[in-house]
């Protein structure tokens, strides 16, 4: 592939390199955490639950491969899988952790499965908020809050017609 013949537009232009960090740790540790819990989990006599702690180690693992591939050299597949998770926009990541991470909680509601699905879900809001971008500057705001105020009074601006209704004489007097 050529340099120039990127098909994903970088996305990482405007978010510091802590925040990145900060959301791949979290999200490490958010799933090594949910994989012991998910075995804890396990142990439970309930069908619900048992699945409920089947997922959350599927999660787990799920976001300890898409977040840090390195920690699983044993499996060939696993780098195509981690460069193809850092292909995708932060949008993506954000909704599969979020999502992904309630499902286990709706199934069987306890404490390992708040816990073990908390980070993930944390994880997710990190990466929904690098997808929302970086904050404006103050001047910025200023300038757009003035020139938007300004078109509002205009529009709100209106002639009012008056509309002449007919009321009927009322019965009592």
């Amino acid at each position: 592939m050529q340099p120039g013949n990127n098909p994903m537009p970088l996305q990482d232009d405007q978010v510091s390199w802590w925040f990145k960090l900060l959301a791949r740790g979290l999200g490490t540790v958010g799933g090594i955490v949910a994989m012991i819990l998910g075995i804890v989990r396990c142990l439970t006599f309930t069908p619900l639950c048992l699945v409920g702690g089947i997922l959350e180690l599927f999660l787990g693992f799920m976001v300890v491969v898409l977040e840090a591939p390195c920690c699983c050299p044993f499996l060939d597949f696993i780098d195509k899988i981690g460069k193809f998770s850092e292909s995708r926009p932060f949008w993506q990541k954000g909704a599969l952790y979020t999502v992904s991470s309630l499902l286990p909680i709706i199934l069987c509601f306890s404490t390992t499965t708040v816990l073990g699905s908390a980070l993930v879900f944390g994880t997710g809001v990190l990466y929904g908020m690098m997808a929302l971008g970086k904050k404006a500057s103050r001047q910025e705001m200023l300038a757009r809050v003035r020139s938007q105020d300004s078109l509002e009074m205009n529009a709100g601006l209106v002639s009012h017609e008056q509309v002449n209704l007919h009321v009927p004489n009322s019965p009592i007097k």
